[in-house]
């Protein structure tokens, strides 16, 4: 019962449509990222029996995923403008349940890789985006897009305390067969859920834009924290090649156990670092906040390499990591809204999500590379290398403007009355930057809350503007 009401009310003022859209979708991303995140505790555990098995290897097939997807999702989600969301969606879903195939089927560690990279083909990250905000209105696009982030971290969660359990039950080879029905499943629930959009759009708060990456790729704010997720998701893999071996034979935990571990500390993380972004985002105290985050995560890589063979010592450092890890993780794309440049946000989102699957795939094989030259102690100083490296660009980079981004619905206007409505934006105190896109009929803008001058901005065009709800 106060599950549904707290669903009432988050979906508060979004319509029947929208509603059914978002769950439905949100329904289908986690079944993948679930899919994806279950063998992340147990892999390298099942690999070693594989022919062919190396420690490389091992680390190559648990992060091989990533460089398809990273390659994908972009070019994917370009062409879902063009020929259909559902279409690209689909297809990524097929292309997932075949490499999910591909590896349970699978008795050397090459065929392992062949059907992980295949998984990663599935790329339909920017397709569901764009498709969510097809189906959403301007003003509820925020509660969407957080509803999504919501079920990603819901799947993370629930794959690292059910990995373990289900592995004892079914093994790994199970495990990838159930991926397969998770994407089947996700297929049925796009078809039966989500309603048909006739006339996808391009959103650029949403997509990315051809024309706005070297905009990006030359922001070096922008390329910091681009680097910094590509740092976090090589760190979470690289540490998981070793961490579940660790557990079983350093610290003597027994594999079926693992899970019982990662779930109370993964829940006790996400409530220690409230407080923390609460800090950051109320008080301002973004940077601080940041680097105390990474300072901690080197901690935690730290006490794994001197303390492994101790299972307390293990689960201190796990709950470390993960609470400088979730925190992380919902500061990182706030950063990223805050410092992309007005109607840059999905380009810079794009790129951001692109170093993320990037950082899986190196994560996956240097961690595995390094494990096996050095062993356990390797892999977490190696880690902690990275922090360190990662400490200088985050100490250097520039205090975040504390802008929000805003859409304004301007309806049609033809190229000259945008490019004034722009210069008149401009002109509004507290609106830091502005682009105003004649074919969508939208203003994007960037606003800091504190100077903004809300009477003015509502005057501009009255006939023609109508304010939106802040999409962030």
């Amino acid at each position: 019962m106060k599950q549904n009401k707290a669903k009432r009310r988050f979906t508060l003022g979004m319509t029947l449509l929208e509603r059914r859209s978002l769950f439905s979708l949100a329904g289908i991303y986690s079944l993948r990222m679930l899919g994806l995140f279950l063998i992340l505790p147990v892999f390298s555990l099942y690999a070693h029996d594989l022919q062919g098995a190396t420690p490389a290897l091992i680390g190559l097939a648990l992060g091989a995923y990533g460089i398809t997807q990273a390659l994908l999702q972009i070019p994917f989600g370009l062409l879902s403008d063009r020929i259909g969301r559902k279409p690209i969606i689909t297809a990524g879903l097929i292309l997932f349940a075949l490499g999910s195939i591909v590896a349970a089927m699978a008795d050397t560690i090459a065929g392992v890789i062949i059907g992980r990279a295949l998984q990663g083909t599935g790329a339909i990250a920017a397709a569901v985006m764009a498709l969510v905000a097809d189906l959403t209105r301007e003003e509820q696009r925020t509660k969407a897009m957080a509803l999504i982030g919501l079920s990603i971290g819901m799947s993370f969660a629930v794959a690292l305390a059910a990995g373990p359990v289900l592995n004892q039950w079914i093994g790994v080879p199970g495990l990838f067969w159930l991926t397969a029905i998770l994407a089947v499943l996700g297929i049925a629930v796009l078809h039966l859920g989500v309603p048909q959009v006739t006339a996808p759009r391009h959103h650029l708060d949403v997509e990315p834009a051809p024309q706005q990456f070297l905009r990006v790729l030359g922001d070096f704010q922008l390329m910091r924290l681009a680097l910094g997720i590509f740092f976090l998701h090589l760190l979470l893999t690289a540490s998981f090649v070793v961490l579940p071996i660790s557990l079983r034979d350093e610290s003597g935990l027994d594999p079926a156990y693992h899970g019982y571990v990662y779930l109370p500390v993964l829940v006790t993380s996400i409530i220690a670092m409230v407080p923390f972004i609460i800090l950051a985002e109320k008080k301002r105290r973004m940077k601080e906040v940041f680097i105390g985050a990474v300072a901690v995560l080197g901690l935690a890589e730290l006490a794994w390499r001197f303390f492994h063979p101790s299972l307390a010592g293990t689960i201190v450092a796990l709950w470390l990591f993960f609470t400088a890890f979730n925190l992380l993780e919902a500061t990182l794309p706030s950063l990223v809204s805050k410092q992309s440049p007005a109607g840059s946000k999905g380009t810079a989102m794009g790129v951001y999500s692109t170093c993320q699957f990037l950082g899986a795939f190196v994560g996956g094989w240097a961690g595995g590379a390094v494990y096996g030259y050095f062993g356990f102690e390797g892999v977490f100083t190696f880690c902690a290398g990275i922090v360190a490296l990662w400490l200088i660009f985050a100490a250097t980079m520039e205090p975040p403007q504390y802008l929000r981004s805003q859409t304004l619905s301007i309806g049609k206007v033809n190229p000259d009355e945008a490019q004034l409505l722009a210069k008149r934006l401009a002109q509004v105190t507290g609106v830091a930057d502005v682009v105003v896109v004649a074919e969508e009929g939208i203003a994007y803008l960037k606003v800091d809350d504190e100077r903004l001058d809300k009477a003015a901005l509502t005057e501009i065009g009255p006939e023609q503007m109508q304010s939106t709800q802040p999409s962030i």
